[in-house]
C-alpha cells in the first residue's frame, strides 16, 4: 500500500502554461491555425506532459496484462479460459494482432501474466511473471479478490512503469488479454459511471443474445452480492474487478508519476485506466485514448473521464492494439510540432488580408 500511496502523491496536474507555449509554436507553422486539428492536440499534450520544447517518443512499448476470471465458470463467454494461456503463448511467438500493430508502430510488446491460471514454463524469459492470482474468483459468489491482492496487483503495474521510465522509455501502450474480461470490466464500468448494467455489457468476443441476457443477469446479481462502494474504486476493482484490470490501472498511476503519456486501449484498458482516475483524476492529464470500441460500455467510462477518442475503426480486439495504432497518430502531431517550418523559416507571410 505504501507505493500506492506514494504515487499517488507523485501525480501533479499537468502546468497550463506548457499548452499555451506549444499552441504559440503551432500557430507561427506554415499553415492556418487549428488547420490540422486533432494532430496539433496531440503536439500540445506531449509537449505539456513532458514539459520539453523539444521531446522524443523514441522509445514506445505496449503493455499486454493477462489474467483469467472466475466468473467465467458463470457462461459468460464464447470462449473456454484456456485460450487465454494459448493467446499468450502467442503473442510472445510474435504471432497476434498487438505483434503486428506494435511492430508497425515501432513498439516493444511486454507481455505480463498478472494472473493467468497457468504456469508458463518454457518461454525463455519473454514474460514477466507478475503473477498475483491463478484466475480470480467468481465474482457471482463473491469478491473477485481480497482488497490486499487488489492493491498489490495496482502496485505490480506502478513498478511495471517505474521500471520502463528508468530504462528510458518515453510514451506506454496499455492492453490485455484474458477471457471473460469484458464482465468485470462491464461491472466496473455500471459501478463507477452510474449506468445500468445492460446499457454498458454487450457480446464480448460474440455470445449469443441469451448469453447476453445471461452476462447481465450474472454482473448484477454480481454487485448486488458484492455491494463494491461506487467511491471506492480499490473495492470496486476488489469485488468485481480483475487481476489485468489493476495492472493496467497501475501502469497508468505510474506513467502519470513519471509523467509519460499513457495510451489507453479499448474496453478493457478503460475500465483499468478508470480505476486510476477514480483514485487520482490528475491521471487524466496523461491519458490518450486510443480509439471507440464496439463494447457499448466504452463511451460511458470515455465520458466519465472527459476522453475523446482518437480512432473509430470498429476494433473490440484488445491486446493493445488500438493502442499501438493511436501511437502513430500522436507521433505523426509531434512530428509536425517538430520538423514542419515556420512562416520565418520558409519566407512565408503569415499576415491575414482583411
Amino acid at each position: 500500500m505504501d507505493l500506492l500511496k506514494s504515487t499517488l502523491t507523485n501525480i501533479k496536474a499537468v502546468d497550463g502554461e506548457w499548452h499555451i507555449t506549444a499552441q504559440k509554436h503551432l500557430d507561427n507553422l506554415t499553415k492556418p491555425p487549428g488547420s490540422l486539428g486533432r494532430l496539433e492536440e496531440f503536439a500540445r499534450r506531449i509537449v505539456a506532459i513532458t514539459e520539453s520544447k523539444n521531446p522524443l517518443l523514441d522509445k514506445k512499448a505496449v503493455f499486454t496484462f493477462a489474467g483469467d476470471h472466475g466468473v467465467t465458470e458463470e457462461g459468460v463467454s464464447a470462449y473456454p479460459k484456456e485460450v487465454t494461456p494459448q493467446m499468450v503463448l502467442n503473442f510472445l511467438r510474435g504471432g497476434a494482432g498487438i505483434n503486428v500493430l506494435a511492430r508497425h508502430a515501432g513498439a516493444e510488446v511486454v507481455v505480463i501474466d498478472m494472473g493467468v491460471d497457468h504456469e508458463f514454463d518454457e518461454t525463455n524469459g519473454l514474460i514477466s511473471n507478475m503473477k498475483v492470482v491463478r484466475g480470480t474468483r467468481n465474482f457471482a459468489k463473491g469478491p473477485a479478490m481480497t482488497p490486499e491482492e487488489a492493491v498489490k496487483c495496482i502496485e505490480v503495474g506502478i513498478t511495471i512503469a517505474n521500471g520502463y521510465a528508468v530504462k528510458g522509455y518515453k510514451i506506454f501502450g496499455t492492453g490485455d488479454m484474458g477471457i471473460g474480461n469484458t464482465t468485470p470490466s462491464s461491472a466496473i464500468a455500471a459501478v463507477l459511471t452510474g449506468t445500468a448494467v445492460s446499457k454498458v455489457t454487450g457480446k464480448g468476443t460474440g455470445i449469443t443474445d441469451e448469453s447476453l441476457e445471461n452476462k447481465i443477469r450474472v454482473i448484477e446479481n454480481g454487485i448486488r452480492l458484492n455491494k463494491p462502494d461506487h467511491k471506492d474504486a480499490l473495492d470496486v476493482l476488489a469485488k468485481v474487478g480483475g487481476a489485468e484490470i489493476g495492472g493496467i490501472a497501475g501502469l497508468v498511476l505510474g506513467a502519470a508519476a513519471n509523467r509519460i503519456p499513457v495510451v489507453i486501449d479499448g474496453f478493457i484498458s478503460t475500465a483499468g485506466a478508470l480505476i486510476a482516475y477514480c483514485l487520482e483524476p490528475k491521471t487524466r492529464d496523461y491519458m490518450f485514448a486510443a480509439h471507440n470500441s464496439v463494447e457499448i460500455g466504452h463511451t460511458a467510462m470515455l465520458s466519465k473521464m472527459e476522453l475523446q477518442p482518437i480512432l473509430d475503426l470498429g476494433l473490440r480486439l484488445g491486446e493493445g492494439t488500438g493502442a499501438a495504432l493511436a501511437m502513430l497518430l500522436i507521433e505523426a502531431g509531434l512530428k509536425i510540432y517538430k520538423e514542419m517550418a515556420t512562416f520565418g523559416e520558409a519566407g512565408v507571410s503569415n499576415e491575414i488580408v482583411n
